[in-house]
């Protein structure tokens, strides 16, 4: 009896203490503006964000957390927005729940956006912020609105807020972390142009020529490595030119429009073309004969000019590697085209530098000869999987329904089924050399290559595919899923059952529980059969005389999705839920537009509800004091009157994935309930 007191205090402490912590923005907002003369203006808004809590980007992919967005009351009307808004560097990590790369903020997330004043009566811009913040175990929905005085430069309209340095220092590691993972994927690009036809052979050659042709040998490495340096001095510049030229309104562009996405698709089966023989990409030779010429005179000036007649004279065989690189940095931050050819570059320069100090190792390198041309045609096949990514991002954005899964895995098993018989030798193209026998490297690699295939494969029927996901189109989109057509079926047969045994109270559940609005683009997860609008489900459970399970979630809701794939699943709590609970989900995210004639203000806040989401939210705040996600309700169905929470089963709970827990909650619930309505 002690313990289930203590156990009814303790979450009641913890809800009262959640429910107040839940009002207080962990996101405190500042605004600035800076005149740039011409009627034009740089807007600049700041959050600065309490320890723990994290704020998604403007420009998270598709299929991801809840994007901030951002809009200005007066745009088209009164100020005209020059480019897209631009963000301070994001931390980029894959989510294995959402299944693509999430873009997140902590400690500080600064949106810079340029307008031009086109109303001259106009001396302020007013706008709102909708954004999500999360912490470990819950996330909150917001809207703010802001008034921007524009009276010039230095104005600052701020609300006051004190974060503690670590917090900022956090945000920089994030970004720093994510910059160095771009380093060394760069890095590893550099390890593969090295092994191309069209630099590998020049090792040997051009450490013989620095060792041979200096009699002071000490003299000959320092020019040597100078050599190696001027590599990465002229790669690194390419990179600071792509970032100056393009800038980051550019840059944003490309990462969220689908003009570019299909262009780089395009560029990405040119490259792979080139690696297969069908072309050569050449630079004119005047520009490399010229760079030659400048070589012959010495020194450290020859020096310069030979490492740039290498990246001259290797254009054919590392453009596409380089174009490679430069695409994936272009969709990020003004720094990753730098970091990325810095990265490149020293990989590349990195055995001319180590054979200039150790000569007699040279003699270690394997010999020139068809292999080199092999590792094109491998890389030529990696490129053509790799650019289905870019026309997977346009496809998924605008519904053009051109890659749904199991056609985007189809693909990438017909390339990588292609490049494994390539390595048997059973493909030959234009440049390859006669293949003898195989060996045991190759044989390695035709093992993980039919290896990777076979695991591909059940990923056109269902099948997750985890470790991939993040390259692949969502689930939703399969036609043919086996584990969704076998749940079906069960359910179609257990339904037929029911109604044999008792055909007069299938037929009055029938009426009250009508089909779900809002089926056609909403779904509950694991085949759970359930509801998305309150007033539905609430009939439905009267009817069938079963409490109600009320999940407060969200489409940008990361624990929702880790509490329905990690908790729901169990095999307890799934019976439960389908057959002794009516589920409703109600998504506080969702921006379906409602029936005018369903607008209403909300005695909340006093602003017009005009969507799904926005219903939903003021529902949860309103009669459960409440705007975090997840928030699971359990409620008796036979409610009376607008106090909701008196008729609440248990406490409300949240993020928690301990199984357990969870299943006792429902069966305690459920329990309470038929003790209520015995």
């Amino acid at each position: 009896m002690r313990k289930k007191l203590f156990t009814f205090l303790l979450f009641w402490t913890i809800g009262i203490l959640t429910a107040f912590a839940q009002v207080e923005n962990p996101a405190t907002w500042s605004y600035s503006e800076k005149s740039l003369g011409n009627g034009e203006y740089e807007l600049t808004l700041k959050a600065e964000l309490k320890p723990g809590w994290t704020i998604y980007s403007m420009y998270t992919p598709e299929g991801g957390p809840m994007q901030t967005s951002l809009n200005f009351e007066a745009a088209g009307k009164g100020i005209e927005l020059l480019g897209k808004a631009t963000e301070n560097e994001p931390h980029k990590e894959y989510d294995p729940i959402f299944e693509v790369d999430v873009w997140h903020f902590a400690g500080e997330f600064v949106i810079t956006q340029k307008i031009k004043v086109t109303d001259p009566a106009l001396t302020s811009v007013k706008g709102t912020l909708e954004y999500q913040v999360c912490q470990e175990g819950q996330c909150v929905m917001f809207d703010e609105e802001f008034t921007i005085p524009l009276k010039g430069a230095g104005n600052v309209v701020e609300k006051t807020a004190e974060v503690p340095s670590g917090d900022l220092q956090a945000s920089d590691t994030q970004k720093d972390e994510s910059l160095w993972m771009f380093f060394w994927l760069a890095f590893v690009a550099g390890l593969a142009a090295v092994v191309m036809p069209c630099v590998f052979p020049m090792i040997p050659m051009t450490v013989s020529f620095f060792m041979h042709g200096d009699s002071n040998k000490a003299k000959a490495k320092a020019k040597a490595l100078f050599f190696s340096f001027s590599i990465i001095a002229i790669y690194t510049v390419l990179g600071l030119i792509i970032s100056v030229v393009l800038g980051p309104d550019f840059i944003n562009w490309l990462s969220t429009n689908w003009v570019p996405n299909v262009f780089f698709f395009i560029i990405f089966m040119i490259f792979a073309a080139s690696f297969f023989g069908a072309f050569e990409i050449v630079l004119p030779s005047w520009l490399v004969n010229k760079s030659d010429k400048q070589a012959d005179k010495g020194g450290y000036i020859g020096a310069f000019f030979m490492a740039f007649t290498l990246v001259l004279v290797s254009f054919s065989c590392t453009a596409p590697i380089v174009g490679t690189v430069l695409v994936e940095a272009a969709r990020g931050s003004v720094l990753r085209p730098v970091i990325g050819m810095l990265g490149f570059s020293l990989a590349v320069a990195l055995p001319f530098g180590f054979f200039a100090f150790f000569p007699s190792k040279l003699g270690n390198l394997p010999k020139s000869g068809g292999w080199l041309n092999s590792v094109k045609v491998v890389l030529g096949f990696i490129e053509v999987a790799l650019g289905f990514k870019f026309l997977m991002v346009a496809d998924q954005t605008y519904h053009w329904g051109l890659l749904d899964r199991e056609v985007y895995i189809a693909i990438w098993v017909a390339v990588f089924t292609l490049q494994g018989l390539y390595l048997m030798g059973k493909l030959k193209f234009r440049n390859d050399s006669d293949l003898q026998y195989i060996g045991v490297t190759r044989l390695a690699f035709i093992i993980a290559t039919f290896a990777f295939v076979i695991y591909l494969i059940p990923g056109m029927f269902g099948a997750p595919l985890k470790a991939l996901a993040g390259y692949f189109p969502p689930q939703e989109t399969i036609d043919f899923d086996i584990n969704r057509i076998v749940r079906d079926n069960a359910k179609e047969i257990m339904k037929s059952g029911v109604a044999l045994g008792n055909p007069a109270a299938v037929s009055r559940n029938q009426e009250a529980c009508e089909s779900p609005k809002y089926a056609d683009f909403l779904h509950l997860p694991h085949g759970i059969d359930g509801y998305f609008d309150y007033e539905q489900a609430l009939k439905c459970a009267r009817a069938q005389n079963k409490p109600l399970f009320i999940a407060f979630t969200g489409h940008g809701c990361v624990n929702c999705r880790e509490m329905e794939q990690s908790v729901w699943s169990d095999p307890r709590i799934l019976d439960m839920l389908r057959n002794d609970y009516v589920v409703v989900a109600l998504y506080v995210d969702d921006k379906k537009t409602l029936p005018e004639n369903e607008w209403y203000i909300s005695d909340y806040d006093g602003k017009k509800k005009k969507t799904l989401g926005k219903k939903n939210a003021d529902f949860q705040i309103k009669y459960f004091n409440s705007n975090a996600q997840p928030n699971y309700i359990l409620l008796d169905s036979h409610v009376e009157g607008k106090d909701l929470e008196k008729y609440m089963l248990m406490p409300a709970r949240g993020y928690d994935l301990n199984r357990d827990a969870f299943y006792n909650f429902l069966k305690e619930g459920l329990e309470k309930f038929k003790q209520r309505n015995q």
